[in-house]
């Protein structure tokens, strides 16, 4: 899955690899800890073996992603755990003063039924949230649902 966007690296990355950047476009919340455990700073860049706890609007505290970082190179790289043990690359180049997102999702489980197909389930969110990122990032504005009340798939 990829993506362009009319903006510098440096500030792409600060997106994907700060709580502060993930929680414009991304997660409502975005915890990083350090090996000790310490809690990193919103704008504090993550780096790898942080590991991580996400939650997203329109879900309760005890709903949320852990997991952990796996490479972080602090330019244009960086490889997380994430659903049922499935692994996410991003990775972000320039071209022709665009700068591009690609990222790759592994190790999905397979799975029969179509409601928990966590392949599907994940290519809608991506393709969400990556649009979400261009937006936000662009000076658009955030298309997340924020409303615990309002049942929707994108928050």
């Amino acid at each position: 899955m990829a993506g362009d966007y009319n903006i510098d690296i440096r500030s792409l990355y600060e997106a994907w690899a700060t709580s502060q950047g993930l929680e414009k476009w991304f997660l409502r919340k975005a915890d990083f800890f350090t090996i000790p455990r310490r809690l990193r700073e919103p704008d504090e860049f993550i780096l790898k073996e942080d590991v991580y706890e996400w939650y997203w609007h329109g879900y309760c505290e005890d709903n949320f992603e852990k997991g952990e970082i796996l490479e972080a190179n602090g330019t244009d790289f960086l490889k997380f755990t994430f659903s049922a043990g499935s692994i996410v690359s991003v990775n972000m180049s320039s071209r022709n003063g665009i700068t591009l997102v690609e990222l790759t999702q592994e190790n999905i489980p397979e799975e029969s039924d179509p409601s928990k197909n966590l392949f599907v389930q994940c290519q809608v969110g991506w393709t969400f949230y990556l649009a979400n990122l261009k937006s936000v990032i662009e000076g658009g504005i955030d298309l997340r649902n924020k409303k615990l009340e309002v049942n929707s798939n994108f928050k």
